[in-house]
Order: structure tokens, then C-alpha cells, then sequence
């Protein structure tokens, strides 16, 4: 933190002359690459437990036993199987997301005071997210089709070349509709219990690792469990390329998505995969939101 001059109080949102745009890109990217690579094997054991009709193998009844039957039958390593998609694409989405969310949050008025501002906070995430995951929806396919057990894909380069001859690049792109379905009401709900918990908890707007920790957690966890149902018609349509059922094989869309889900497996089915998604959620979001707030502070801390 800058050293702070007697008799003036040292506000941690107050951003120096000096601080831009780049600078909150480079904090989104430290963030999204740090949130990522640690929580990437819960995210795979998400990815496997949504799967409507997996192979043999690839068969779970709960976190404790994927973890197990992984590494039996396919090693550890398994567990980190399409982590250099995440690696190269959020660095440049969370870069895109955070400088987003920094600007709209700006010019929503979100700054102008010590006040509570949640419809500022939801309008920046919303449209945080609506520009990142035009970036990260590609690596995110591709990620979810190393992830899937029995995928031959070895590499990212080898997953998207095959990817693109055999679907076209509608494949990059089919769920990203459902994806901006599920992120955005998802982003909208983390930012505003985020700035919400920390204002309770942080009222000063010190810098506070503590606070944006928990913070973070308790935001993702809530907006995790709001939007499970989605998460789950992405992962049908972003694997269905791999499916063995024929009738998910040709999932179309969102709607034709949730008909397949329910017809198969009624509403229970929209709730697969529910606890890895929060028990990743809350630790991702939590190392997200303390990684940016920390980089952001060093840069504060470098101007001042």
C-alpha cells in the first residue's frame, strides 16, 4: 500500500492519475490465470459429472469416487488434461473482463462515493462478461473436450484443428449463447454480492486481502448454485460433439438442450454436477477477486 501522507486518508478505490485501462487489464489477466491453473482439476471433475452419457470409465457417484477411479485408471496427470487451453485464453479474457468492469463500473457511476451501487456493479459485470466470453468461448470447447474421459485430444493446437474440420466454427461458438445465458445473470450476481459483502465487512475500501477473500467466496458460491442449470446445457453442447447418445449428438440450441436434459432425465438433471461447481466456485473466486485486488494494489502502490 502507498505510504499514506499525515492528515489525508488513504482511500484504496480512489485511483491515482495515472492509473489506466492497461493497468486493470494486466490485473484481470494475473487473476484469471492464477484463478484457473489452481482450480482446473474441480473444473474437469465438474466437466466429467455433467456428462448425460459418459463411457464406462468415465461413470461417477461423487467427487470422492472421480477423484479415485481417476487416478486408478488414468493417472493424476488426467486431472490437468486441457489446462494450457484455460492457461492461453483467460489471460486475454480476464484482461478484457476486469478492464470492462473497471470502465463501466466508472462511467455507471459506481465510484462517485462511499455509497452501495449494486445496479452499477451488475451493469459492469454484465458487460465484463458479454466481452470476455466472445474470447474465451473457443478455449473453454476446447478445454471441456480434453476434459471429457476418452477424449483423444493431446494438445490445444490438435483439439482445435480437429475440431474445426469435423464441426466448423459453429462448434467454437454453438453454446455461446447459453454461455452469456448463464454468465451473465452468473457475473451480475457475484459483483453485486461482492461489493456488497465487502462493503459490510470492508466499509473504509482499505485494502484488505482478508475481506476480498471471503468476499469473493461466498459471491461465487451463491451465483454458482443460481446458475447450475445452464452450466449444465453448456457442457451438452459443448461436448455433444463427443457424445454417444444420438439425440444429444444433435442438440441444437439452449431450448432443444433443456428439452433433452428434462426428457431424459427431469429436473434432477439440471442439478448435475451442482457441488463441484460450487466447492471450484467458491475457492476460484476467491483466489480471482484477492489476485486482482492484490495486483491492483501493487500498481497502486508502484504510482503512488
Amino acid at each position: 500500500m502507498a505510504e499514506q501522507i499525515p492528515g489525508q486518508e488513504y482511500e484504496y478505490e480512489a485511483l491515482p492519475s495515472n492509473y489506466g485501462l492497461s493497468h486493470n487489464m494486466m490485473a484481470g489477466a494475473f487473476a484469471g490465470i492464477a484463478e484457473h491453473s489452481v482450480m482446473y482439476p474441480v473444473d474437469l471433475l465438474k466437466t466429467r459429472m455433467q456428462i448425460l452419457h459418459p463411457t464406462t470409465g468415465g461413470l461417477y457417484t461423487g467427487i470422492t469416487n472421480a477423484v479415485s477411479t481417476i487416478y486408478r485408471i488414468e493417472g493424476w496427470r488426467t486431472l490437468w488434461k486441457g489446462v494450457s487451453s484455460v492457461i492461453v485464453g483467460a489471460g486475454p479474457a480476464h484482461a478484457v473482463y476486469f478492464g470492462t468492469y473497471e470502465a463501466v463500473k466508472e462511467l455507471a457511476g459506481g465510484n462517485v462515493d462511499d455509497g452501495h451501487h449494486p445496479v452499477a456493479a451488475a451493469l459492469s459485470g454484465a458487460c465484463a462478461t458479454i466481452a470476455s466470453d466472445a474470447l474465451m468461448n473457443p478455449f473453454d470447447v476446447i478445454k471441456q473436450r480434453m476434459q471429457v474421459h476418452g477424449s483423444v485430444h493431446k494438445s490445444l493446437a490438435q483439439c482445435a484443428k480437429t475440431l474445426y474440420r469435423t464441426e466448423g466454427l459453429q462448434a467454437f461458438y454453438v453454446s455461446y449463447p447459453t454461455t452469456l445465458c448463464m454468465t451473465v445473470p452468473f457475473t451480475a450476481t457475484q459483483f453485486v454480492a461482492y461489493e456488497s459483502i465487502s462493503k459490510f465487512m470492508n466499509p473504509k475500501k482499505d485494502y484488505d486481502p482478508f475481506t476480498h477473500c471471503i468476499a469473493g467466496g461466498l459471491a461465487g458460491a451463491v451465483a454458482a448454485a443460481i446458475t447450475t442449470p445452464l452450466d449444465v446445457i453448456k457442457t451438452l453442447l459443448q461436448t455433444r460433439g463427443l457424445a454417444t447418445d444420438q439425440e444429444v449428438r444433435s442438440a441444437r440450441g439452449l431450448f432443444n438442450a433443456a428439452a433433452i436434459i428434462k426428457r431424459q432425465f427431469g429436473w434432477k438433471g439440471f442439478l448435475r454436477g451442482l457441488r463441484p461447481r460450487i466447492v471450484s466456485t467458491m475457492p476460484s473466486t476467491a483466489i480471482c477477486w484477492t489476485s486482482y485486488e492484490m495486483a491492483k494494489a501493487y500498481f497502486k502502490n508502484q504510482m503512488g
